[in-house]
């Protein structure tokens, strides 16, 4: 009878405590997969933080060669060139008109260079639109501003974002985000309105266009040529517009931000209102001030052509790529001959020298990798 009765407690205690046991087990179980889905696991890293820790166990070579875009002659890449690509001490190349011949050739080029570089480097090409076309066969067909007027923005865009990425291109240099404001701008024929918000709308298109063909962008010329008559190409120019005034030419860049460009371009002119000492591309009070500061952009910041008029007035390549790398610029675009190696080795020699300098290379080589992983994306 004793047993009995035992044997009876025991059965209601293990009914009380079965339960008990596999809501815990079943609770654990659940909090590890999260209410429906598989087991939690570590969030995956950002882009931009996987960027930062390979940019970490990167040599300061390749640091220093990611931030470098360099130009060749020919159609096809040099032993040079394919030797910078594979040792990673070039962040990529532009293309002219020169190294084109057909759609095939110019796939069969880029291919080789991507698997040179065992991955996406940067290849770009100026493919705004009408005259600016460096691949004759795409498009955009009609300038800016009739594409504006036309409303085909982002079609437009889009179809020539198809071309170029068939054909290996990953970075146009466009949209032109400029709002011409004097009577003779010299980029007026390139700028989508002389109206702020209608240029704006428009570089948004256009990035949603490239960016649905797999092509990245690069918002251009920073903070703005829409005052300049004289193309910083062909020499120095000063855009005279107050701070106030400069407000308004920057709504396409806020604009273009905003829309996710992964590239913006300084340009080489020099605005008195923001700083009177330096021409943009080589100035920390427009580039880490105004651009990374006041409209919070941390993508990558190229300069247009250092072999352009206004750059040399202010001395050679070398000089001209320390002081905008100092600024806080990402990418130097070489477009001279002998250009390349120039700049990186003077890049190269002041970052061995210069812990501070080193460090803002270390910066900029991460943002051009994390922009490098969205390539082709």
């Amino acid at each position: 009878m004793i047993d009995r009765v035992r044997s009876d407690k025991e059965r209601r205690r293990l009914r009380l405590i079965v339960p008990a046991v596999v809501a815990f087990v079943l609770g654990a179980v659940i909090g590890a997969r999260g209410e429906d889905g598989p087991p939690a696991s570590k969030p995956a890293p950002k882009p931009a933080e996987r960027a930062q820790a390979q940019t970490q166990k990167m040599p300061l070579d390749q640091q220093v060669g990611h931030l470098v875009i360099l130009r060749f002659a020919g159609t096809q890449a040099p032993g040079y060139v394919m030797r910078a690509l594979r040792a990673g001490r070039t962040g990529g190349v532009i293309l002219f008109r020169d190294n084109l011949v057909s759609p095939g050739q110019l796939k069969a080029m880029t291919a080789a260079m991507s698997k040179a570089y065992g991955g996406e480097p940067v290849i770009c090409v100026d493919q705004e639109g009408g005259d600016v076309r460096v691949v004759p066969w795409a498009g955009p067909e009609q300038a800016a501003p009739e594409q504006a007027a036309a409303g085909t923005v982002r079609a437009d865009a889009q179809q020539a974002g198809r071309s170029l990425h068939a054909a290996g291109i990953t970075v146009t240099l466009a949209p032109v985000a400029d709002v011409p404001s004097v009577d003779g701008a010299a980029l007026a024929g390139r700028a989508f309105s002389r109206d702020p918000a209608a240029a704006s709308e428009a570089v948004v298109d256009s990035i949603g266009g490239w960016h649905a063909a797999g092509v990245a962008t690069t918002a251009k010329h920073f903070p703005g040529l829409g005052g300049a008559t004289v193309n910083t190409d062909d020499g120095p120019s000063t855009i005279r517009r107050t701070r106030e005034e400069l407000q308004s030419d920057l709504a396409p860049f806020r604009a273009a931000i905003a829309a996710g460009t992964e590239f913006v371009m300084a340009s080489h002119a020099t605005y008195p209102a923001l700083d009177g000492l330096h021409i943009a591309s080589q100035s920390p009070a427009i580039i880490n001030g105004l651009l990374r500061g006041d409209l919070g952009y941390d993508g990558v910041v190229m300069t247009d052509s250092l072999e352009a008029a206004a750059v040399q007035a202010t001395g050679d390549v070398e000089q001209a790529a320390v002081a905008s790398v100092e600024a806080g610029v990402d990418m130097i675009l070489t477009t001279g001959r002998g250009s390349y190696i120039r700049v990186y080795r003077a890049l190269l020699e002041r970052a061995r020298s210069d812990p501070q300098f080193r460090a803002k290379v270390r910066t900029s080589a991460a943002r051009v990798l994390a922009a490098q992983s969205s390539l082709h994306g």
